[in-house]
């Protein structure tokens, strides 16, 4: 088959990675790509989120299914647009997609389903007095989530009940985040570990993915800024069987077949951002309608079944069908990111990558050609996933790996998997 493929970021070299490997695919193509996965298909000059721009390429190419990697296009209703249009896509319908395109949407839902997840308050601006009165009868720390999408920096996690006050107020008059902050979802502050948990489902049936941990903060010992993810690792060795026999039976079940009682239609992958409690409990703290990036690197290569055949299942009303096949081995991602990242960074920097192996693979996120040369083009430029016996192994030689990356102010969080060494 003929496969479009959505996005330019390390998750989205990670797919095409793993869909070339599927002997269903005749020709990938990639709107737009980036320098490290045009190799494995066509890249097109087209963004994810122009509809009929890519409605073009579908019939140009003779695209006979469509792959969405980013949030954006499945907000903005990309699936509902190529359904009216008899094509397959693997992603949900727009309706669905508010589960990550609205907090208070997600939270709502979680409230009728019974799914365990933090208490909440929804403030805008005509209850944010009310919103204030909450915050002085809330024990800190305060959590401040823009409701709609913030690519990934809408949520303020605040010590203070001055500052959380004063933020609520910036974040809903001020627009601190435009429209995303119209509407603030107040939450309960949850303690634990957490661990992600990827569930394929075509709205009916579902196949659990393998789980991993992804490392936020940019500073080692996780300090800093929040950013896209320094790195992850598959399967956190906390994550007990016990303990996914409780999230199936909590959260995936009621999940899926809340979906399907609603009328929300979905054929795609549903992340779900769980927080293990010290007594055990898990609660959700957030759904995202898409692969998670970076644990798409680190998840994807531990699947040894025809990963195409998954996604075109799932699309396709036939997971049922599907036998998915989990490697026994771990994997560690480490992410090589630009001096200055997550704020102000330099482009266009020369980079120099290893030669490729076996056991490592390089994924590019922020990358492009300038001429012959290869070049940075964001702040997270590449990672390095690399898998072993165990995390120890797969983590010594992802590390081993990113220190060969080369350009100028080149930096990763050398500890990542530090509390599983």
């Amino acid at each position: 088959m003929n496969v479009l493929l959505l996005g330019s970021g390390g998750r989205e070299h990670a797919l095409a990675r793993s869909f070339s490997l599927s002997p269903r695919l005749d020709k990938l193509f990639l709107a737009p790509g980036n320098a490290g996965s045009h190799s494995l298909g066509e890249s097109l000059d087209c963004p994810p989120t122009d509809f009929e721009g890519l409605a073009q390429v579908v019939e140009q190419k003779k695209i006979d299914f469509i792959c969405v990697g980013p949030e954006q296009p499945l907000v903005s209703g990309v699936y509902d647009f190529f359904d009216k249009r008899n094509v397959p896509v693997f992603g949900p319908s727009q309706a669905a997609a508010q589960l990550e395109g609205s907090k208070g949407f997600a939270k709502a839902f979680m409230s009728r389903r019974n799914i365990p997840t933090a208490s909440y308050m929804e403030v805008t601006a005509d209850n944010l007095e009310e919103g204030m009165r909450h915050l002085e009868h809330t024990k800190g720390p305060y959590v401040l989530k823009a409701d709609g999408l913030a690519a990934g920096k809408g949520v303020l996690i605040l010590d203070d009940l001055d500052e959380a006050k004063t933020c609520l107020r910036k974040m809903i008059v001020e627009q601190q985040f435009g429209q995303s902050s119209a509407r603030v979802v107040i939450e309960e502050f949850l303690t634990g570990i957490e661990f992600s948990v990827f569930v394929l489902t075509d709205g009916k049936d579902y196949k659990i993915l393998p789980t991993a941990k992804d490392y936020k903060r940019v500073g080692e010992g996780d300090t800093g800024l929040n950013t896209g993810g320094m790195g992850a690792v598959s399967p956190p060795p906390f994550v007990s069987k016990e303990i996914m026999v409780q999230v199936e039976r909590s959260v995936i079940q009621p999940t899926i077949n809340g979906l399907h009682k609603e009328g929300l239609v979905y054929h795609g992958v549903l992340y779900i951002g769980v927080i293990l409690s010290e007594a055990g409990d898990v609660h959700v703290i957030e759904y995202n309608c898409r692969f998670g990036d970076p644990e798409t690197q680190v998840v994807l290569p531990r699947i040894t079944s025809d990963v195409l055949e998954a996604c075109w299942s799932a699309a396709t009303g036939n997971l049922k069908n599907y036998h998915l096949a989990i490697d026994t081995q771990c994997a560690s991602t480490v992410v090589i990111a630009s001096k200055g990242y997550p704020k102000a960074y330099a482009k266009g920097l020369p980079l120099t990558l290893p030669p490729l192996s076996n056991d490592a693979f390089i994924y590019h996120a922020g990358t492009k050609r300038d001429g012959d040369a290869l070049v940075t083009n964001g702040g997270r430029v590449v990672s390095v996933t690399a898998l072993g016996d165990d995390l120890k192994a797969s983590l010594t030689r992802a590390k081993e790996v990113a220190g060969q990356v080369q350009f100028d102010g080149a930096f990763y969080r050398a500890d990542i998997g530090y509390e599983f060494n």
